[in-house]
C-alpha cells in the first residue's frame, strides 16, 4: 500500500523577529486548551479538542509508548520550530529526546522530532492534510502519521524530501500499519473510533 509522492519543493526560510514575537504574544493570550500554530504568516488558533479525539489519541500513544527508543520521551502539543522554515507546528503527539525536554521555553526543534502524529479535527481537516502534510516534510520530521476518524482511516508518510513526503502507506480502523524503525512495530488500529 505504500506508494511514490513526487515532485519535492525547497522550501528554506527563516521565521522574521516580529511575526516570532506575535506568535509568543498569541500563546501567552491563548485561553487554556486552545493550540495556538504559525505557518506562511498566518497564526492558527485551534478551540480543545473532542472525546473521540482524546480517545484515539490515548490508544495510540498507549502503543507507541510500548516501543519507542529508551532515550525518547512522548510529549503531546509541543510546539516544534524549524530552522529550515518559517513554521512553528504543535502535533497531538511527537516523540523527543529526553535531554531536551529540560528547559522551560516549550517550542523544540523539529529536527529532534522522531514522528508527528495527528487526529484530524472535522472543522479544518485540510490543515492536517495540506498545511501540515507540508510542513512537517519542509521541518524534516522523517515520520507523519494521520489519524481520520471522518472516514475511519490511517495514513502514515515518510522519507520527507523538500515540501513532500516519497511514501505513503494507508489504512482503515480495525487493521494495523507497519510503524518503521526507529519505533519498529504494526500498529493495532483495532480501538480507534469514528466521529459520531
Amino acid at each position: 500500500m505504500a506508494r511514490l509522492v513526487t515532485d519535492p519543493v525547497e522550501d528554506t526560510v527563516s521565521v522574521e523577529p516580529r511575526h516570532l514575537e506575535l506568535f509568543e504574544e498569541a500563546r501567552r493570550i491563548a485561553p487554556k486548551g486552545v493550540k495556538v500554530e504559525y505557518t506562511d504568516g498566518t497564526i492558527i488558533m485551534r478551540p480543545a479538542p473532542s472525546a473521540i479525539h482524546q480517545r484515539n489519541l490515548f490508544h495510540l500513544r498507549s502503543q507507541f509508548d510500548t516501543h519507542r527508543p529508551e532515550e525518547y520521551l512522548p510529549t503531546e502539543n509541543s510546539d516544534l520550530q524549524s530552522p529550515q522554515a518559517a513554521k512553528v507546528r504543535n502535533p497531538d503527539l511527537t516523540y523527543l529526546p529526553d535531554e531536551a525536554m529540560t528547559g522551560e521555553q516549550g517550542i523544540f526543534d523539529a529536527d529532534l522530532a522522531l514522528i508527528a502524529i495527528e487526529i484530524v479535527s472535522p472543522s479544518n481537516p485540510e490543515n492536517d492534510w495540506v498545511g501540515k502534510l507540508r510542513d512537517y516534510a519542509v521541518m524534516h520530521i522523517p515520520l507523519y502519521l494521520i489519524v481520520d476518524a471522518r472516514d475511519s482511516t490511517v495514513t502514515l508518510f515518510s522519507q520527507p524530501n523538500g515540501a513532500k513526503y516519497h511514501t505513503r502507506t494507508d489504512q482503515k480502523f480495525g487493521e494495523t500499519i507497519r510503524i518503521p524503525e526507529p519505533f519498529g512495530f504494526d500498529l493495532d488500529l483495532a480501538r480507534l473510533i469514528p466521529y459520531v
